[in-house]
């Protein structure tokens, strides 16, 4: 083990007093930290040195990546926008194919020698001769915007900086775009970082400078705005949200020129999701009396909740997202945590289902109301992306590209059972593996979860999981309380004073595995990452006999700090506030780096970090791992695996995504002895 000095820090949290030892990791600059840091990384490769599957599962991974990559196409005044891979590249590159003329836009390969600088979003102009696109540095949320010229091929003088989290709604006239940001960090004190978020008005060739703040809540400061434009190009619509809350609000502008802002609404009772509107009527998905979410139709201009209509009623299923074209509403239904497409006119009239090839996830859809036409994406466990394109007035369906892959995934399948939690709630859980697979008990299985933030966990594709498969693996997904595969209401059974039921949920998940023999304690292993870090990480704590590893990635740890690291403190809605003495008491209860036992020998663990990621800070699994190092038996394996030149995981280049997981597939070669 690594010990690491102890600090006498002592926190007294509402009569309770908290040791917090290894407060001093939390300076990530401090010669002291660094020097932890260097003999943490030197115990990290010599571990890593000793196993034997490396070169073998890099090789085989890099040629099960090596396939091309196509993102949903958007088409704008004849002209076809799309990212592509080529297979092995960094970050995908923007094309742009006019009159069956393919030309590269973007090249994000291009912007740094080792490929962690990506182009993180893209928005194109009406005319679609601009396109205003977004750049990251090592993985950081912090963001700047550059704008292309599509003709030319070259960037014009524009330059945005402080941005994060934003959209680009290009102004109907092409001439420039609204957006929102932050100030400038060294304007404003640590404590405001990520504060005062505000939408400004760019003008195409002039200095950001020269912005005109357009809208800001100096009295709420710690709203975030995300600025659209409405699909008759009448209105700004500003979706504003506190943080990670489910529920927001929604600010209207007049593009008449007279920038006053509506707050249409403003009570931040439930969440609102603008989909369209009819002149001064505006629909939107809203999970208000609907756990599952129903469209309704709000007059902009109406003085009571009375005129409010409702278009289509909440169903049995989720809406999961919904768009709108030539008179019809396209919405995606999430049924059992796989996608359905259906089809209502405005009024609400049901027209038909639109019977899609696979159970898996839609991962992305556009719109061409000149052609009538919807593009979308769907993946599975065992499909990569392909590329529909739907004709909605003919009720056509095509494929406009379906990936080649170097294996035959025919060898494997996937098969959706549901188990029960400890409190008798049924939960789904997807299972791909061999299709010869023998239920002995022997089989090695990673179990994936989330269970937060009203995210739902779909069937997605990843070529990792494919080699996974080949060597003998199950890969089972748990669909944990906490997302919204089962509407709001599945949500909050697993937020705030409910968190305890996502880690009952996951160990129930695993009993339910080893219970039908397709695998043993010893070759159980978890894996998570962000708020699903916290998930492995607690679930290890509080059952470390059911698990053989555990997999815990940019982990949330430091349940009673969380909050004061930058973006930590928008996470209060989900998880609580721990300077609140009733959230205190829960917090405390399940935080994974307050519960770790003298003397227990837990499952090997592999904690991996990223030096550069600005939304889950290092700190958290420095501290975890100092902890256990101090507390676990001798016999624990505890491994912190920290990236350099990398974030919270957006943009990260396919060769650092490739070398992650050679050395995932190492440790659990290694500790599930297979």
């Amino acid at each position: 083990m690594v010990k690491a000095r102890k600090d006498d820090v002592v926190e007294n949290f509402h009569g309770t007093k908290v040791a917090d030892p290894y407060r001093w990791l939390e300076d990530p600059e401090s010669e002291e930290t660094k020097a932890w840091v260097q003999s943490i990384g030197e115990k990290c490769r010599a571990y890593f040195e000793s196993t034997t599957t490396r070169e073998e599962d890099e090789t085989r991974l890099k040629e099960l990546f090596d396939y091309s990559k196509l993102s949903v196409p958007k088409m704008v005044e004849n002209r076809l926008f799309y990212l592509r891979n080529d297979g092995l590249q960094n970050q995908a590159v923007l094309y742009m194919k006019e009159n069956d003329e393919e030309k590269i836009l973007i090249d994000p390969n291009k912007l740094s020698e080792d490929g962690t600088t990506a182009m993180s979003n893209y928005f194109i102009s009406h005319d679609g001769r601009k396109v205003a696109y977004a750049i990251s540095k090592h993985g950081s949320d912090w963001q700047e915007i550059l704008v292309r010229d599509v003709d030319a091929g070259e960037d014009l003088s524009d330059h945005i900086k402080h941005v994060k989290f934003t959209n680009v709604a290009w102004l109907p006239d092409n001439s420039g775009f609204y957006y929102s940001r932050f100030p400038d960090p060294a304007t404003v004190s640590e404590e405001d970082d990520g504060n005062y978020n505000k939408i400004y008005l760019h003008k195409l060739g002039t200095p950001q400078s020269d912005d005109e703040l357009i809208y800001e809540r100096p009295d709420y400061k710690e709203l975030m705005f995300m600025p659209m434009i409405s699909d008759d190009d009448k209105y700004l619509v500003i979706h504003a949200a506190h943080g990670t809350a489910t529920e927001n609000r929604v600010y209207v502008m007049s593009l008449d020129g007279s920038n006053e802002v509506l707050r249409l609404l403003d009570d931040a009772d439930a969440s609102y999701r603008y989909i369209t509107n009819d002149g001064e009527n505006f629909y939107f998905i809203t999970n208000l009396h609907a756990d599952n979410s129903r469209i309704i139709k709000v007059p902009l201009y109406g003085e009571t909740r009375d005129e409010w209509e409702e278009i289509i009623p909440e169903q049995e299923d989720v809406i999961h997202f919904s768009t709108f074209i030539n008179g019809k509403f396209i919405i995606a239904y999430l049924h059992d945590a796989h996608h359905q497409l259906q089809m209502f006119d405005q009024n609400g009239n049901h027209e038909q289902e639109i019977n899609l090839s696979h159970i898996g996830s839609i991962v992305g859809m556009t719109k061409n109301e000149d052609d009538n036409k919807l593009y979308f994406a769907m993946m599975s466990y065992l499909e990569p992306t392909t590329i529909y394109e739907f004709n909605v007035e003919e009720k056509e369906m095509s494929i406009i590209e379906k990936v080649n892959l170097p294996i035959d995934v025919s060898q494997f399948e996937t098969k959706q059972i549901f188990y029960t939690s400890k409190d008798g709630t049924k939960v789904p859980m997807f299972v791909t593996h061999h299709k010869d697979i023998e239920l002995d008990g022997e089989n090695p299985v990673i179990l994936y979860g989330y269970g937060g933030f009203n995210i739902s966990v779909t069937p997605t594709f990843n070529p990792a999981i494919l080699r996974w498969l080949e060597k003998g693996g199950v890969y089972a997904v748990a669909n944990l309380r906490g997302g919204t595969e089962y509407g709001e209401q599945w949500h909050r059974e697993g937020m705030l004073e409910n968190k305890q039921n996502v880690f009952d949920d996951f160990i129930a998940a695993g009993e339910w595995l080893i219970e039908n023999d397709y695998t043993k304690q010893d070759k159980l292993a978890i894996m998570g990452g962000s708020n699903g870090g916290l998930l492995v990480a607690a679930c290890m704590v509080q059952r470390p006999d059911l698990f053989g590893a555990v997999l815990c990635l940019v982990p949330v740890i430091d349940m009673l700090r969380y909050h004061k690291f930058t973006i930590g403190k928008f996470w209060v809605s989900e998880y609580g506030d721990p300077d609140t003495p009733e959230h205190f008491e829960f917090l405390y209860k399940y935080s994974p780096l307050h519960n770790v036992e003298e003397g227990v020998t837990y499952p090997p663990i592999l904690i991996a970090t990223a030096e550069s990621d600005d939304r889950v800070v290092p700190a958290h699994a420095k501290k975890f791992a100092a902890t256990l190092y101090e507390k676990a038996s001798e016999d624990s394996t505890v491994i912190l695996r920290l990236e350099p030149k990398a974030g919270h995981g957006h943009g990260k280049p396919i060769e650092k995504t490739i070398l992650e997981w050679v050395d995932y597939f190492a440790f659990l070669d290694k500790e599930l002895s297979m």
